[in-house]
Parts: structure tokens; C-alpha cells; sequence
């Protein structure tokens, strides 16, 4: 019997669970390894591949709400890198973060909503989870999600 991942039991105290493997909707892949670093396509706020959030902060949602948005999209993102990192355990560190919020007129607070991965991450990984992070506002994002999240990581081996 194989011993359990130390980042997929921290998982479990966290009460999180991932997706499983995600579909893509688009011509790209999830992610891209080269040498020692992965670069994760933007990873989106559905659950189970389905989009239960759409609109704008600052207008449907507020920063708390988005906090929680920018959390499940590092949750998919840790698929992504179990799927294309050779698992979570594999991860020497998050080196950076780019993310977008779909923002009204006026909402500034981007840094605050994406606190709620950059958290995360903390959390999950601890010091290897700190990153150099952008967060970004725009009017639009792809079928009108509210917070889209890239990642580059660099990987153990």
C-alpha cells in the first residue's frame, strides 16, 4: 500500500477535495512542462466543471465571494498539476500567480479577491506556497466567469 501524499492529506484537513480530471473547452492544453517548470493555463472558478458563478465583482459579487471564487480556482489548478506535474508532491514551489477579476465600474479591490488563492496556496503548501502574483482587473472574462487564475510552478523533479 502506498504511503498518502503529505500535500493530498493536507488536502483532507482542509476539507478539500479536487475535481478530478477536468475537460478542456478549448484549442489549448492545461498546462505546459518545461524543464523543471509547469505553466498552467487559466484556471477558471467552476465546480466539477460546472460555472455556478458568472458576473462582476463589484456588481453580483462581493470581495468575500470572490475570495472564495479565487480558492476554487486553485483547487482546479492543483488537478492540473497533479495531472501534469507528476503529482501535488512534485510541487518545490508556486513561483508565480496572474489572475484576473471581471470587475464593475469603479471596483478596485482585485488584490483583496485574489488574496483568497494567494491564501490558499499558503496554506496548502506553506512557505513554498509564497509567490510573486499580479492581479488584474478587466471588464470581461471568458463566459462571463468572475476570476481566472494562471499559475507558474516549479516542480522537484
Amino acid at each position: 500500500m502506498s504511503e498518502e501524499c503529505p500535500i493530498e492529506k493536507r488536502l483532507k484537513e482542509l476539507n478539500v477535495t479536487l475535481p478530478g480530471k477536468r475537460e478542456v473547452l478549448a484549442s489549448y492544453t492545461p498546462a505546459v512542462r518545461v524543464g523543471h517548470l509547469l505553466y498552467l493555463s487559466g484556471q477558471d472558478c467552476s465546480v466539477n466543471g460546472e460555472f455556478l458563478h458568472k458576473g462582476k465583482l463589484g456588481k453580483e459579487f462581493t470581495v468575500e465571494e470572490g475570495q472564495q471564487f479565487a480558492r476554487q480556482c486553485m483547487i482546479n489548478a492543483l488537478q492540473v498539476i497533479k495531472d501534469y506535474g507528476g503529482g501535488l508532491n512534485n510541487v518545490k514551489r508556486i513561483i508565480k500567480m496572474l489572475a484576473w477579476v471581471s470587475s464593475a465600474k469603479d471596483f478596485n479591490d482585485q488584490p483583496f479577491v485574489i488574496n483568497g488563492a494567494s491564501d490558499f496556496l499558503e496554506e496548502v503548501f506553506g512557505e513554498s506556497g509564497k509567490h510573486a502574483r499580479s492581479a488584474v482587473g478587466t471588464n470581461e472574462l471568458p463566459l462571463n466567469i468572475p476570476v481566472e487564475i494562471e499559475l507558474i510552478v516549479e516542480l522537484k523533479e
